[in-house]
């Protein structure tokens, strides 16, 4: 049997590796534009030279995976086309392509590697008093404000967004604002419009400028899944069954951001149990039985402050949000034992 899977972040390793535990006699073939498996959630350390976010692929999947560098182009009807011509055959697919962004003009996006790196690159040259603008409310132009205040306390920091820190209830919302004050960094409630030769445009009107503009905005996911002719929603996400198979081919599973799966978004806590659970749909197949349905399962929400602070908050399974929250220390823990073990559960093809 040939199983190929397309992309290397939590969901596609996490796939990888269980599938050749419970199928040691498949070939499984991880394609992934880059050599390195890339940790997402701390891209805004590697801006900030706080930590770093790649590791060699070859230390991540299991002995007898075979992994290749390139980009694919089409994927179906029992085949992945490369844009360099380059073809494989296979018996299920796992689609793990994850999201991307899609900045403004004059911004540099930090939620991808490539951008992250033009970002740190960017950040080194500031001199003491440069302004930084962060735009983006969300988890990721928190973080990214945060990390960069904290690592460089001589810089002036901007943090735009119409509702920061707005996927949390009101009590941990105002707790994050109140750490990212603690950091110096300016919460600025509006919207980037756009950015002009280094001057932010704000909706309301005004505006400032900035020696670096930072793109913390996560949204769409690529159009592989359009391009190959597969069923998408309008987001362009892949449309899936109860056990995420395509519904337009059922040899191709989709797992990660770029499922349209109920109950899906995007995080690493729901990209790894995504690529277990397709491993888990294939071996099944496999053996001539019928696969089981997806359920997500939600423990809580997360930013990171810095190095020395971060607010959690805990949820229900279906991610509604409950009262209890954390903060300080024990958050800073409970945050880093999450990012270590979502790591460490695509290596071990657990998921979760």
């Amino acid at each position: 049997m040939k199983i190929v899977v397309i992309g290397a972040g939590y969901s596609g390793t996490a796939a990888a590796n269980r599938l050749a535990k419970k199928l040691p006699k498949a070939e499984v073939t991880v394609i992934n534009p880059r050599p390195d498996f890339v940790e997402r959630v701390r891209l805004h350390q590697r801006v900030a030279g706080t930590a770093a976010a790649a590791t060699p692929l070859t230390t991540m999947l299991r002995t007898g995976i075979t992994s290749l560098v390139g980009a694919v182009d089409k994927v179906g009807a029992g085949s992945v086309t490369l844009d360099d011509g380059r073809s494989l055959d296979y018996d299920y697919a796992v689609l793990a392509v994850g999201s991307t962004v899609q900045p403004l003009p004059g911004t540099v996006p930090v939620g991808t590697w490539e951008g992250a790196e033009r970002a740190r690159e960017a950040l080194a040259t500031l001199g003491a008093g440069s302004t930084v603008a962060v735009v983006g409310g969300g988890p990721t132009g928190i973080e990214t404000a945060a990390e960069i205040a904290a690592a460089r306390p001589d810089l002036r920091v901007r943090l735009v967004g119409s509702s920061v820190a707005g996927s949390f209830s009101p009590g941990p919302q105002a707790r994050v604002r109140a750490g990212l004050e603690r950091l110096t960094v300016e919460i600025v409630d509006d919207e980037v419009t756009k950015v002009t030769d280094g001057v932010v445009h704000l909706r309301s009107g005004e505006t400032f400028a900035a020696d670096l503009t930072l793109w913390a905005i996560v949204s769409g996911v690529p159009d592989l899944a359009a391009r190959s002719g597969l069923a998408v929603d309008e987001s362009g996400r892949a449309i899936v069954d109860e056990s995420l198979r395509s519904v337009t081919d059922e040899r191709i599973l989709v797992v990660g951001d770029c499922a349209a799966a109920t109950g899906g978004r995007m995080a690493c806590q729901v990209a790894g149990p995504q690529g277990a659970h397709a491993a888990d749909t294939v071996a099944l197949l496999a053996g001539g039985r019928a696969p089981a349905p997806y359920s997500a399962r939600y423990l809580g929400r997360g930013v990171s402050l810095g190095r020395k602070d971060a607010v959690g908050q805990f949820t229900r399974r279906d991610d509604t949000l409950l009262r209890a929250y954390v903060a300080g220390g024990p958050a800073v823990v409970i945050k880093e034992m999450g990012t270590r073990g979502a790591k460490f559960s695509a290596r071990a093809g657990i998921g979760s």
